[in-house]
This record gives structure tokens, C-alpha cells and sequence, in this order.
């Protein structure tokens, strides 16, 4: 079992208004940005770089001026082949005359992706643009059952869009499933970037417990696949339709067997009294006053079910402090459930 720290680290690079509370929202968001944009095709000799009010613009042939964001200026600084760190320390003025000796001349036409007044992206001919509203409709039709996790403790949802990719975490809630005698329910990461910052792609996993932090906790049978922004990157759609369904289907097959391992857990009773269930859940390593806790909220409940008391101990561990507690008394309950098995 492994940790995946993925959603984790985008949840701690984006700002509130990359955020996005729902699936539709999101797909809302990129779809509104993919209609307000164009694609535009020059040649290099055609862009010119021009000062305009102490700021650096770009004359796109016959198209207008435009802005460009951190990304275009970036790519605009590698077609010419200079340091944007240095380009950055230049006057407009100056930063203009560098780009206008060092831009090179082709016959072969560059695509520039602008939205308003702005330019998102360059790229040669040889880039294939996916929109994010294209992944987002496969989502949409394959992974019906699946929503954004628990809100993280910034505010992060696992849905994110930003100038130049989006992110979604998405898990089933309702899918838990048995493996190996322990709990664990699927999820599963997707990205794209419009502007070729990253590739598209897509990493699924089954997961015991996702924390405040988007990280996800013991995770098994992590399968990842991406391509690049090529020719056939809508081929990849197609693996990314498969991976989907296989995991729902997957999810299915293994859903029965839980429900089956949770009757199971409902009819079952950890021993025949509460001294006797305190000795096997000190065997499994669960903390006594912590163990005394669930069996008084057991005993409540009539019986010293193991489903009783896993209940339980997951009530218990959400009110722990610390975020390590809480996921040590979440695995502990994941261990006692394995006696339904």
C-alpha cells in the first residue's frame, strides 16, 4: 500500500478562485473559457513584440495586439531563445528590441490560443490541442457515481481549474469493497492542461481513508497512464473511457463482496461479553481507554458487534486531534472489520 500525495500538492498551489465546488461547475467554467477563445496561426516573423503604456505587448499579424500571460511569455521567451528571468529585469522598451533580433523566421506557422485581449499559449504546428471540457464529458458519462472528496482544511475541493491546466480528485463514497479482508473504495485522479503545460492523463486507485489534506492514505492497485499533446491525443480519451469503466466495473464486482462482509459484520459479535471483547481489541493494537469508549457506545446498541464497534471506533477517531491519530484508529477499525471476513 502506498500514499498518494497528487491531490495533496495542487490543493497547496491554488489560489480560492481556481477552486471549483461541483463537476458541473467546473465543466461550466471550461466550457465558457473554450468558447471565448480562438486559435490564431502566424508566422514568427508575424509576431511583434511592442511597448505599449510602460507594458511589453504582442502584434499578432493582421489580428490586434495582445497581452500575454506568465505561460505565453514563457513560451515566447523560448521561441527566441533568451533568459525570461533576464527579459524580466528589462525595460518594455528594451525587452522589445531583444525579442525583435532574437525571434526566429519560418516558413511553418506558429498556433496561438488567445482568449480577449489576451494570448494563452504558443506552440508549433506539430501541437494537438485537447480542451478540458472533452476530458471533463468522458468523466461526466463514466463516472456517474463519483464526486469531489470531503472539502480540504484551505477550502480546496479536489476540482481545480487554472490558467494554464485542471485537476480532479474524485472518489465513490458509496463504493466501498473487501480486498485482502480490508476496506477500500475507489478513486481516481484526471489533468490536462489546454496551453501544453502538462499532458493528459489519468490514475486510478482503491484508498482506505482520504485526510483533510487530500492525501490518500493506503492506497492499492494504482494504475496511472498519460499522453503527450501529439497527433493522437484523443486516442488517449479512449484509454482514459476504458480505464474509467473498468474501474466501475471492478467496483461492482466488488461491492456485492462487502455487502456480504458487512451483513456478515452485523450478525457477528466480538466475543460473549465486554471483558472478553476488550482483550481482542487490545490484540489488535487499539488503545484500552479508546477501546473502553467504543464498547460503552456499543453496549447501547444491545450487542458487541463487530460492526457496532467499528462504528464505533470511526466516531471515535474523527474527534481525535491529531490528523496521525486519527488515521492509526481508522486503520484499526479497517483491522477489526477484517474478523467479518
Amino acid at each position: 500500500m502506498s500514499n498518494l500525495v497528487h491531490a495533496h500538492s495542487e490543493l497547496f498551489r491554488r489560489s480560492p478562485d481556481e477552486c471549483f465546488a461541483s463537476l458541473p461547475e467546473l465543466v461550466q467554467h471550461c466550457r465558457a473559457q473554450k468558447y471565448a477563445s480562438s486559435d490564431r496561426w502566424q508566422l514568427p516573423q508575424a509576431l511583434l513584440p511592442t511597448a505599449r503604456d510602460d507594458q511589453l505587448s504582442l502584434d499578432v499579424g493582421t489580428d490586434g495586439a495582445f497581452l500575454m500571460n506568465d505561460w505565453s511569455f514563457s513560451q515566447l521567451c523560448g521561441l527566441a531563445a533568451v533568459n525570461k528571468e533576464t527579459v524580466n529585469r528589462l525595460s518594455p522598451a528594451t525587452a522589445t528590441q531583444v525579442f525583435r533580433e532574437t525571434l526566429p523566421r519560418s516558413t511553418k506557422p506558429l498556433q496561438l490560443l488567445t482568449t480577449g485581449d489576451s494570448v494563452r499559449s504558443i506552440h508549433g504546428a506539430s501541437y494537438t490541442r485537447l480542451w478540458n471540457t472533452e476530458l471533463l464529458e468522458v468523466i461526466q458519462e463514466f463516472a456517474t457515481d463519483f464526486q469531489p472528496p470531503q472539502k480540504a482544511a484551505t477550502g480546496g475541493t479536489g476540482l481545480y481549474a487554472g490558467e494554464q491546466d485542471i485537476f480532479c480528485f474524485m472518489i465513490d463514497p458509496t463504493g466501498w469493497a473487501e480486498i485482502g479482508g480490508e476496506a477500500f473504495a475507489p478513486g481516481f485522479f484526471v489533468w490536462n492542461s489546454e496551453v501544453g503545460k502538462r499532458s493528459v492523463g489519468i490514475s486510478t486507485f482503491w484508498f482506505q481513508a482520504v485526510c483533510a489534506n487530500h492525501i490518500v492514505w493506503d492506497a492499492v492497485e494504482v494504475t496511472e497512464f498519460s499522453r503527450k499533446h501529439t497527433a493522437n491525443v484523443r486516442d488517449g480519451l479512449i484509454r482514459i473511457r476504458e480505464t474509467l469503466s473498468r474501474l466501475v466495473q471492478l467496483r461492482d464486482q466488488r461491492r456485492d463482496g462487502f455487502v456480504r462482509m458487512m451483513q456478515k459484520a452485523v450478525e457477528s459479535t466480538l466475543g460473549s461479553d465486554a471483558e472478553e471483547a476488550m482483550k481482542i481489541l487490545t490484540k489488535l493494537g487499539i488503545n484500552r481507554s479508546l477501546a473502553k469508549e467504543a464498547l460503552k457506545i456499543a453496549e447501547q446498541k444491545g450487542r458487541f458487534t463487530i460492526f457496532a464497534l467499528v462504528d464505533a471506533l470511526t466516531r471515535l477517531a474523527g474527534q481525535l486531534t491529531y490528523a496521525g491519530d486519527r488515521i492509526e484508529a481508522d486503520r484499526q477499525a479497517a483491522a477489526l472489520l477484517a474478523l467479518a471476513v
